[in-house]
């Protein structure tokens, strides 16, 4: 199958990342490099790209579509990862980092890959196929409450029991090991509702527990932040409430607060401040861009600018 995905906010990041021609630059989620080639597009023959991703069908999409130029590199691992892998490529600090978090419309439409409820095909669920664990070891492993609450933290879904229950009483007497399969249990386990598809949530859920997403993205973001030089630009793209809460928390601490008494005239408590956040609201998908790619509806993106003060 062809990798496709349409780059989501993509002017919006570019003007975003404010890319110097002789700077480093980091895609942490390469994906189709829609981004990519638009951020290497706007680099000097000195500037250089690397490009992350832990999907190999990814990597080996972009290689072919950055295969015009030189001065880039790209790296089978995880964003999570940046430090040891800038470390590992003798670089110190980049200019400018950008994450396009979540599933590809490459990986939600590969049937194979087992992330939709709209087909019958092993349950899988992994970004990086090199990874043993996989959705299917989430189903059918978990404890009842272990599933209930993922469900109901990574899916927000309300009724999180009644479908772990339902999936740990169906695996009784088969293993559930078919996308089907589990969507037929959670469809028999909620009313009905005009809200999407009744499986939408809980196969968001445990695709992020397979792929690790939510757990290390708060030190992901202030390690980003760590690597960066003085005036680089790191900008999230977000698709849900549980990414996009960490990412703001992150930021929020980031760019700290003072906590004396606004009477004081000047500072005395000591925060250390590593930048500012450069858009207070988060931007979202134009009329235009949403009728061009209605999965860009719940995108957000947020961007931070490394201006670090003791």
């Amino acid at each position: 199958m062809e990798f496709k995905h349409i780059p989501v906010l993509l002017d919006e990041c570019i003007e975003g990342l404010n890319i110097k021609p002789d700077g480093i630059y980091v895609d942490g989620t390469i994906g189709g490099a829609g981004h990519s080639i638009k951020i290497i597009e706007k680099l000097s023959n000195k500037g250089l790209l690397i490009g992350i991703d832990r999907d190999i069908d990814a990597l080996n999409v972009a290689e072919e579509k950055l295969k015009f130029f030189k001065n880039y590199k790209l790296v089978h691992g995880n964003h999570d990862d940046i430090k040891n892998i800038l470390k590992e490529l003798n670089i110190d600090k980049v200019d400018g980092i950008l994450l396009d978090l979540g599933v590809s419309s490459y990986q939600l439409d590969e049937r194979e890959r087992g992330f939709s409820y709209n087909s019958d095909n092993i349950l899988d669920m992994r970004m990086d196929q090199s990874q043993k664990f996989t959705a299917m070891d989430v189903v059918n492993n978990y404890s009842e409450e272990e599933l209930a609450k993922i469900i109901y933290e990574y899916g927000e879904e309300r009724f999180s029991k009644s479908i772990a229950k339902n999936i740990c009483e169906y695996r009784k007497k088969e293993k559930i090991t078919t996308t089907k399969m589990l969507t037929d249990i959670i469809e028999k386990s909620k009313p009905f509702s005009k809200d999407g598809h009744p499986a939408k949530r809980t196969f968001q859920a445990i695709r992020i527990e397979v792929n690790n997403e939510i757990k290390p993205l708060y030190d992901t973001v202030r390690n980003s932040i760590d690597v960066l030089n003085q005036n680089g630009r790191l900008c999230i793209i977000t698709f849900h409430s549980l990414e996009d809460r960490a990412v703001k928390n992150a930021y929020n601490d980031a760019q700290g607060k003072c906590t004396c008494p606004k009477d004081l005239p000047y500072c005395i408590c000591g925060y250390k401040s590593y930048g500012n956040i450069v858009n207070k609201k988060p931007i979202e998908a134009s009329k235009e861009e949403l009728q061009e790619n209605p999965r860009a509806k719940s995108a957000k993106l947020r961007i931070f600018e490394k201006n670090e003060k003791n």
